[in-house]
C-alpha cells in the first residue's frame, strides 16, 4: 500500500531530520503522541495507550501530577535559570538536604547534575581524584560485574556489559576495566560465598590497582533486568572494606521505590561510598540527576589538589529541575506508594507467570514494579511495537527482553490492559 502521509506531516518531518535513541538516523515505526495524562498518552489519531514504562522509569507519578506542575510554575514565575557557579538557591539547597536526609547512611553531600550518565560520570570522577588526591595515581581501573548497564557516554559505556551491552561495537577504543560475572544468586534464592567468589578474587588481586567498585545494587537494569541477592551486597560491601576500595552504587532505576524500598540499597541494609540518582528523581518532569559522597571521598578531594571536584554541568542545579524534584519526593512521602509498589508486584506475578509455558520463553521474572519477561531470541521491534499499540498499551522491549516499568499510580483496569498486551503479543506475535 502507498504511503498516504503528506510532505507535511509529523512522522516526515521527524524521519528528515531527526535522530532517535538507539535507532538508525529515520526511525521507525513512530507513533505521534499529542498528549499524556495520568498514566495514558494520547496519539495524534486519538487512540489512547497505558503506558507501562513510565517513560523509561521516570514518570512514577503518572504524567502531569499537579502537585509538581504547580511547583514548577511557581519557580518559573520567579527564576527558571541561573548559574550555580558562586551562586547558590532555595530549591537547589532544599533538594539536597533531602536527599542526604532519605539516602542511605553517611552519605551527606550532593553534586548534581543533568542526567544519570552524567551522574554516573561524576561518580567515577569522584573516584579516580580521590586517589589522585591521595597520591595514588595507578588506581584508575574500576572493577563491576556483567551484564550492567550505567549510561551511554564514554566512560559509562566501558563498565557496561562488554559482550551482550549496547556498546560493544565500541570496545576497542574504550578504557579496559574488569569485570566479573553477574551475581547468580536470585533475589529469593539464599547468598552462597561461591556466588561472589570471582569478584573476591579480582578485587585480592587487582585492588593495587583499582579505584572503585560500580554496580546496580540488587535489579540490573537495561543490561539485562536481571534481580539478585541481597546477601551479594551485604558481602560486597565487606570486601570492599577489607581492600579499601570505594564502592559506587548505581541507582538510576531502582532510586525512589521501584523495587519496593525507596533505595534498592535498603534490601541489603548497607551503604556505598558514592550513590547515584536520576530518571524519577523530579517524577519524569525534567532532566535531573544527583551523585552523593561520604565523608571520606569528600575530605580526600578537599585536602588533595587541587582540593576542588574538576566538572561542572552548565545547568547544573537548575531550579525549575529542583523545584520539580522536591515536589515529586513531597508525593513520595505523603502518599502511599510502598503499599502501591506491592499492589503492582502482585498483580504482576500473578499476570505474567503464566507466559513461563510459552514456546521461546526463558524466564520471568517480578520484583516490586517491575515485570519482566526473557525470551530465547530478541524480539523484532518493527512488528511488536505497533503490535501492542494495536492493544492500547506503550511497552517497548529491547533485545529479548518484554518487560514493564507502570507508573505506581496506575489502577488494576489499566494494569490488565498493559500485562495482557505483553501475554497476547507474546503468544500471537513473538512466540
Amino acid at each position: 500500500m502507498a504511503d498516504s502521509r503528506s510532505p507535511d506531516d509529523l512522522i516526515t518531518r521527524d524521519q528528515r531530520r531527526v535522530w532517535h535513541p538507539y535507532a538508525p538516523p529515520s526511525a521507525s515505526p513512530l507513533f505521534e503522541i499529542v498528549e499524556a495524562q495520568g498514566v495514558r498518552l494520547r496519539l495524534a489519531d486519538g487512540r489512547e495507550l497505558v503506558d507501562g514504562m513510565s517513560s523509561w522509569w521516570a514518570c512514577i507519578h503518572g504524567y502531569r501530577h499537579p502537585h509538581i506542575e504547580a511547583a514548577v510554575r511557581d519557580q518559573l514565575e520567579r527564576m527558571p535559570h541561573v548559574m550555580f557557579g558562586g551562586l547558590t538557591h532555595e530549591p537547589a539547597v532544599s533538594l539536597c538536604e533531602r536527599l542526604v536526609a532519605m539516602a542511605p547512611a553517611g552519605l551527606e553531600r550532593v553534586f548534581l547534575s543533568d542526567s544519570g550518565s552524567v551522574a554516573v560520570e561524576v561518580a567515577i570522577k569522584l573516584a579516580l581524584q580521590y586517589w589522585l588526591s591521595l597520591g595514588r595515581p595507578e588506581k584508575k581501573r574500576l572493577l563491576t560485574v556483567r551484564g550492567g548497564y550505567h549510561g551511554d557516554t564514554f566512560a559509562t559505556m566501558a563498565i557496561c556489559d562488554p559482550v551482550n551491552g549496547m556498546h560493544d561495537y565500541f570496545g576497542e577504543i574504550l578504557p579496559r576495566h574488569l569485570f566479573a560475572e553477574r551475581p547468580a544468586c536470585r533475589f529469593e534464592e539464599p547468598f552462597e560465598e561461591r556466588h561472589i567468589a570471582e569478584i573476591a578474587d579480582l578485587l585480592a588481586n587487582h585492588c593495587h590497582e583499582v579505584a572503585a567498585v560500580i554496580l546496580e545494587p540488587i535489579v540490573q537494569g537495561a543490561g539485562g533486568m536481571w534481580f539478585y541477592a541481597p546477601g551479594y551486597l551485604k558481602r560486597l560491601r565487606e570486601l570492599c572494606d577489607e581492600f579499601d576500595v570505594p564502592l559506587i552504587f548505581d541507582e538510576i532505576a531502582t532510586g525512589f521505590g521501584r523495587s519496593g524500598r525507596l533505595f534498592a540499597a535498603e534490601h541489603a541494609g548497607v551503604a556505598p561510598d558514592l550513590l547515584c540518582v536520576g530518571k524519577a528523581l523530579t517524577g519524569g518532569t525534567l532532566s535531573l540527576a544527583a551523585t552523593l559522597a561520604n565523608a571520606r571521598i569528600c575530605d580526600a578531594i578537599a585536602g588533595g589538589s587541587p582540593g576542588a571536584l574538576m566538572h561542572g554541568p552548565t545547568f547544573m542545579g537548575n531550579p525549575l529541575a529542583c523545584a520539580a524534584a522536591c515536589a515529586s519526593l513531597d508525593i513520595l512521602e505523603a502518599e502511599p506508594w510502598q503499599a502501591r509498589v506491592a499492589h503492582i508486584e502482585a498483580r504482576l506475578r500473578e499476570a505474567l507467570m503464566g507466559c513461563r509455558a510459552l514456546p521461546g520463553v526463558s524466564d520471568v521474572r517480578v520484583l516490586g514494579a517491575i515485570g519482566v519477561v526473557e525470551l530465547e531470541e530478541p524480539v523484532d521491534m518493527s512488528l511488536v511495537q505497533p503490535a501492542f499499540v494495536e492493544r492500547g498499551a506503550w511497552v517497548r522491549p529491547f533485545g529479548r527482553l518484554v518487560y514493564t516499568m507502570p507508573p505506581y499510580v496506575i489502577d488494576d483496569e489499566d494494569l490488565a490492559i498493559v500485562t495482557g498486551a505483553i501475554c497476547s503479543v507474546l503468544e500471537e506475535v513473538v512466540c
